[in-house]
């Protein structure tokens, strides 16, 4: 069998980027296709053949995508398939559109519907965005709708994004969690006294709510460290008071001397899925996490951690003043965590696309 990998961009390193890894470990010759590749910023992709769009030439392209939101579209319909036999697209936005003949099976692994056309459009939208993109908003999502209906079947990584699926674009699909690497995080072989402080781990942008847990943590003036870089970095470092400390894009070795030293990791945003409170359970660590999103289906109340049912400072605090590290187990959350490894998700996923493979052979036999 002949495949062939799409993602949206290949510029950056998160989640959706771990699962690219894991299938590259299943199909080690599959190359990726994609719109832009920037090889500083996503140094991981070395493993791959990476094949962009004819957006890789534009200027700022690799930098500043979303300048060429309207093109997106057009970049993915461009890529041939033909020599193929299955094509996994794993897409946030517009690598689902890709066009594949009737010979070819092309299954969606979808990390969300397009989140600023659907679920996060009024976020979007009231940001500099939209004086980009907005007035063309209602024709790209006349073609979003129309690239939903491309794949021939869909999988999604939790409950929430097969939830959205059914809403927007009428689709069925069936629910393979994300891989965390339970390899690489892990509880730390001996006992660790510096843990006076909590952790956030994130793109420093609007909808990760990162505000939200520096405004919590400025009134009670507690230890607070922030993992990561992004757009309100600047923001977010002027409203911060000094018991807040903001260390930048860490490696994964220091990433995971903060996760082990920690109190406990705040996830404050409603994610599609969500691998952060993973990756703190598999270091031994609980998450106080807001009620919603693909956190409700990782975390263990009570067991590996507490949630905060509204998106407010107060409710924030509130958990904060109940939470006793005591209470939560390191073997407990690590266990947790082992549900969702990189060996599971790559067993269950290659058995579901020979499932998927199979019923296509005989449709197809059977046309």
């Amino acid at each position: 069998m002949k495949v062939a990998l799409v993602y949206d961009r290949v510029n950056k390193f998160g989640g959706a980027e771990r699962v690219l890894l894991a299938l590259h470990k299943i199909w080690p010759e599959a190359p990726l296709y994609t719109s832009v590749y920037n090889s500083k910023s996503a140094s991981w992709a070395n493993v791959f053949k990476v094949i962009p769009s004819f957006l890789q030439n534009f200027p700022l392209a690799k930098t500043n995508h979303e300048i060429y939101a309207l093109l997106m579209p057009l970049a993915f319909e461009s890529f041939n398939f033909d020599e193929y036999d299955l094509v996994v697209s794993v897409t946030s936005e517009a690598a689902k559109g890709i066009i594949t003949k009737p010979k070819t099976l092309h299954l969606c692994y979808c990390l969300t519907p397009t989140r600023y056309l659907w679920s996060g459009y009024e976020e979007y939208f009231n940001s500099s965005l939209s004086l980009i993109a907005e007035p063309w908003a209602n024709d790209l999502k006349k073609w979003d709708l129309i690239a939903s209906e491309r794949p021939d079947d869909y999988l999604a990584i939790s409950e929430t994004v097969g939830n959205r699926i059914k809403k927007y674009y009428q689709r069925e699909s069936e629910i393979i969690y994300p891989p965390v690497d339970t390899k690489k995080f892990q509880i730390p072989k001996y006992k660790i006294q510096n843990t006076k402080y909590f952790l956030v781990v994130s793109r420093l942008v609007k909808y990760k709510k990162v505000d939200l847990a520096i405004e919590a943590f400025n009134e009670l003036g507690w230890k607070l460290k922030i993992v990561g870089t992004g757009r309100e970095a600047r923001k977010l470092k002027k409203m911060a008071k000094e018991n807040i400390e903001f260390l930048g894009q860490l490696t994964d070795k220091e990433l995971l001397s903060y996760y082990q030293n920690c109190q406990a990791v705040i996830f404050s945003q409603e994610e599609d899925f969500g691998i952060v409170p993973l990756e703190s359970q598999a270091c031994g660590k609980p998450v106080i996490a807001f009620f919603a999103g693909g956190a409700k289906e990782t975390v263990s109340e009570g067991k590996t951690g507490l949630f905060f049912k509204e998106q407010t400072k107060s409710s924030l605090i509130k958990i904060l003043k109940r939470f006793r590290p005591n209470n939560f187990k390191s073997i407990v959350c690590r266990k947790q965590a082992e549900k969702f490894s990189q060996e599971k998700f790559i067993i269950k996923f290659k058995k579901k696309v020979e499932e998927k493979w199979q019923t296509f052979l005989k449709s197809t036999f059977m046309l």
